[in-house]
């Protein structure tokens, strides 16, 4: 049995440790071992993410970053079928509809906590096991090490509620290899399972089943360095078999990917798909066609852009195309169609590419002054 005074700080350690994980907390901290661990815990929403947990999740980043004690950080999501869908954009959508202040700070905080990742100065794993859309990827692709399992299903869908593949989209998207990223963002295509490593997006594929015993090694690293870490998980990647011999999904169509969405403007990548007319380019076509103009416009501007600008900069220019799309019609619109009422027929203002002008686009990319994001 316990001497009393141990049993007391075995308590007070219980009760320190049980405000961060007591499991009906919607993000879960915790030290085990040498790794700080971050576990989104909103399994009924897939670990969709809210305000409340970006501000618990980015001083807890940076705490463990200066802890010496600290020697990586694992972030991970509850219940099996997504690591994290992407942000809340049902909060952010009736916050910006009333004028509240939240459709500001959301993404100036979210946009922040991805940038703190993108910096982080010790290894940062993320086990992007199931789905991994929009502000979850913002959660995972910055860091140093993206764990893709059988069951992660990536994509950036935004263009199809009015928005734009934020979160560092213009950062990562554009220096995948050949034009995938335009396609990605553009089209909102879902890369699976061993797919979203060889589209540039995970640096490792592990089998989902493995990944408990994975953590467990990860945890048992003493004082590991970033190479320590790196061995750990290309033990595993090499190991995994599942899907090894299938060929990337987009190989057949990466010279046309590359060739159609080189474009310098929407209206001539909506031409030569049109003049190309294989059933893939019609297939991308009749998708491009149910998507927000503005939208189009706006992420193929930003991917542009971002491409030669570093996180910081994308990050900030982002946060003015973020506010932009509050101030607008079609995210809202979008949400509707998709999110409230499902009827899945967005009605866009305006409704065609070419009644997107070059001015109001300019104006999105416009600087806020004293609003702007400060990284």
């Amino acid at each position: 049995r316990l001497k009393p005074f141990n049993r007391l700080q075995v308590i007070l350690q219980h009760l320190k440790m049980s405000k961060h994980t007591d499991s009906t907390a919607e993000v879960l901290l915790e030290k085990r071992g040498d790794a700080g661990i971050i576990t989104l815990n909103r399994p009924k929403a897939l670990n969709a993410v809210n305000l409340s947990m970006i501000q618990q999740i980015y001083p807890q980043i940076k705490t463990w970053e200066q802890d010496p004690e600290t020697f990586l950080i694992i972030i991970k999501g509850t219940g099996g079928k997504a690591f994290c869908a992407g942000g809340d954009i049902r909060a952010i959508t009736e916050a910006g509809k009333a004028g509240d202040r939240l459709a500001k700070d959301f993404f100036r905080e979210e946009y922040t906590l991805n940038n703190a990742i993108g910096t982080c100065k010790k290894p940062y794993v993320a086990l992007i096991d199931g789905i991994t859309m929009g502000g979850g990827v913002g959660l995972s692709v910055h860091g140093h090490f993206r764990v893709a399992t059988e069951k992660t299903l990536f994509a950036m869908p935004e263009t199809a509620i009015g928005l734009f593949p934020d979160v560092g989209g213009g950062y990562f998207l554009p220096r995948l290899s050949g034009k995938i990223g335009y396609f990605l963002a553009l089209t909102g295509f879902r890369l699976k399972g061993r797919d979203v490593l060889k589209a540039g997006i995970a640096t490792h594929f592990v089998e989902s089943e493995k990944l408990p015993a994975l953590e467990e090694d990860l945890i048992a690293l003493k004082s590991p360095s970033t190479e320590n870490i790196a061995d750990l998980l290309n033990s595993y990647h090499v190991k995994s078999k599942v899907d090894q011999e299938k060929e990337f999904v987009l190989d057949e169509h990466m010279e046309k990917i590359n060739s159609l969405f080189s474009a310098n403007s929407m209206e001539e990548i909506v031409k030569k798909l049109k003049e190309d007319g294989s059933p893939f380019a019609i297939k991308q076509l009749e998708t491009i066609n149910k998507m927000s103009p503005t939208s189009l416009k706006l992420t193929l501007r930003q991917l542009r852009e971002g491409a030669s600008m570093s996180l910081q900069d994308v990050l900030q220019m982002e946060y003015r195309l973020s506010q932009a799309c509050m101030r607008g019609h079609d995210f809202y619109e979008g949400v509707r169609a998709v999110l409230i009422d499902k009827d899945q027929s967005p009605r866009w203002k305006p409704a065609a590419l070419e009644e997107v002008s070059d001015e109001f686009v300019d104006d999105c990319f416009k600087p806020l002054g004293s609003n702007d994001l400060k990284l």
